[in-house]
């Protein structure tokens, strides 16, 4: 084996350390925050998630939990639905617009707790996964940027609710003051750049939805 002079050994030592190093990638699953919570349907009262866009505001101690915490893509979305009995069910479908149906929408936020929308996933027919939790792997991934939020949009309804939680625990839906007893009403964000007020919190209640990030990796000079 033929040695290596000692200077030239140590010229290559140092070429090398002139080379940036690529890190690798990380995954997060943002919204994941414990214990799990269960959505409210099929008991008593069975309550559901209607026609809005809404984010996790805060679980427990646990703030800015949809947070999306460094530069990268969304990959996939999962949710976790509650069983509604045919009559619930049928009730739904009446009074708020048809079938159950969410897609992940990415905000912007701002001032005023205003917020615009600056990606959204397809939307998802939900039905068929009633009492499961489901991942909804994304065909295109979403980029996005540090401190975007990942917001839960449900043109109809979803039995994706958790209720009967501590006061420490709130969501956010994108309703202007005056209009949250109003869960009627079409308020869910739907459109590119569009921009809404999420003005309304409620508490004790906690959507069951998150969402998996995989970061950019980054070039890290030694």
């Amino acid at each position: 084996m033929q040695r290596l002079p000692l200077l030239a050994g140590a010229a290559v030592a140092c070429a090398a350390l002139a080379f940036p190093t690529t890190s690798l990638a990380s995954e997060y699953q943002i919204g994941k925050a414990g214990p799990d919570a269960a959505p409210s349907c099929p008991t008593r009262p069975c309550l559901a998630v209607s026609r809005t866009t809404g984010y996790q505001a805060k679980v427990g101690s646990k703030r800015g939990l949809m947070t999306i915490p460094a530069d990268g893509r969304i990959v996939a979305w999962s949710i976790s639905l509650g069983k509604p009995g045919a009559k619930q069910t049928a009730f739904f479908n009446s009074k708020l617009g048809g079938e159950a149906s969410a897609q992940i929408t990415i905000l912007r936020t701002g001032s005023k707790l205003r917020a615009r929308v600056m990606a959204q996933s397809d939307p998802q027919t939900l039905t068929p996964y009633f009492g499961t939790t489901v991942q909804f792997p994304l065909d295109k991934t979403i980029p996005v940027k540090k401190g975007w939020v990942v917001a839960l949009t449900v043109p109809t309804w979803a039995p994706a609710l958790a209720v009967g939680l501590g006061a420490d625990t709130s969501w956010r839906a994108s309703r202007g003051k005056g209009t949250c007893p109003d869960t009627q009403t079409q308020t869910a964000q739907t459109q590119p750049n569009q921009l809404a007020q999420y003005f309304c919190l409620y508490r004790t209640a906690r959507l069951t939805y998150s969402a998996t990030l995989i970061t950019n990796p980054a070039q890290a000079k030694t």
